[in-house]
């Protein structure tokens, strides 16, 4: 279909998990969910330009060189292919971000900052979501080394 209509804000609370919501041979969008403080994903890029609008709650990118940025509703951040950073719901509740980036779904990687491995197909998954990459506070992600 050439158009697309999605209420993101709607789907975050029907699903409450990560979904893919639009996917096209130049470029994918997904909303991401993290139902409570303090919950975050690893360090980690992608080798295209993506966009991280912020819906709901607060979001602290973080970023290797100890640097961060704090999203408030209706900020918007851009990371160009192969930037690090880590992003982690810093509000009181649920946050809720979309995000597009560059080429399908289908040709993304996810490069862990301290393995700098394409942990795509390593991370662990909640049942019915896509690329959960994501911790609760206190708890440490796999780096798909043994």
């Amino acid at each position: 279909m050439a158009i697309e209509v999605e209420d993101v804000l709607g789907l975050a609370h029907q699903r409450k998990k990560r979904k893919m919501i639009m996917d096209t041979k130049k470029m994918h969008a997904w909303m991401h969910y993290y139902p409570n403080p303090g919950d975050h994903d690893d360090m980690h890029c992608h080798p295209g330009d993506q966009t991280f609008l912020l819906l709901e709650g607060e979001c602290t990118m973080s970023f290797p060189d100890g640097n961060a940025s704090v999203l408030k509703p209706g900020m918007v951040a851009l990371i160009e292919g192969g930037s690090f950073y880590k992003l982690e719901n810093t509000g009181d509740g649920p946050m809720v971000l979309m995000g597009t980036r560059t080429g399908p779904h289908s040709a993304n990687q996810h490069i862990n900052f301290d393995t700098k491995k394409d942990m795509t197909g390593i991370r662990p998954s909640r049942s019915g979501s896509y690329g959960s990459h994501m911790a609760k506070e206190g708890e440490e992600l796999p780096t798909g080394e043994n």
